[in-house]
């Protein structure tokens, strides 16, 4: 059972997701699923499948969490120190080839959201700069051709 990296607010979010499924969404796709009964014929329902539907999708992601949150090794970035790149460090990058500086955040494939600056501990550029320290450079590889950053800032925050 390999374990799953997650932050603490991460965890708090995937915590906060199942129980909404489970206490809201699946009671009222249940509901959804008995008012489509009442309508007749099953095999020309259109309400029925889409609700039946809708509860293989939610019993689906339940089944997801649960197995995620049963692997998760929450950890808490605020605790951690170093002059490293690991998981939870917060990374501020120079972009080599147009001068621009980028702020990441190393975080669970679950929370990753590139918007936010949170990218997954699975991603090529948190691949390329986990073990890395202040002024190294990254090089990554991608369809556009390679990129490379300088690691300018390692930090540790909430």
């Amino acid at each position: 059972m390999n374990r799953v990296p997650v932050t603490k607010a991460g965890h708090e979010a995937l915590r906060n997701e199942l129980k909404r499924l489970k206490t809201i969404d699946r009671p009222r796709i249940s509901r959804e699923i008995g008012v489509a009964r009442e309508h007749g014929d099953l095999s020309e329902n259109a309400e029925y499948h889409a609700a039946k539907d809708k509860q293989g999708l939610v019993e689906a992601r339940i089944s997801y969490l649960e197995d995620r949150l049963s692997r998760a090794e929450v950890i808490d970035p605020a605790v951690l120190s170093g002059e490293r790149v690991v998981f939870g460090a917060t990374v501020v990058l120079l972009d080599l080839d147009n001068d621009v500086e980028v702020t990441y955040r190393v975080v669970g494939e679950d929370e990753a959201d590139l918007e936010r600056g949170l990218i997954s501990i699975s991603s090529p550029i948190a691949r390329a700069m986990i073990g890395k320290v202040v002024d190294d450079e990254v090089e990554l590889k991608t369809p556009r051709g390679s990129r490379r950053y300088e690691i300018l800032e390692v930090r540790f925050e909430r």
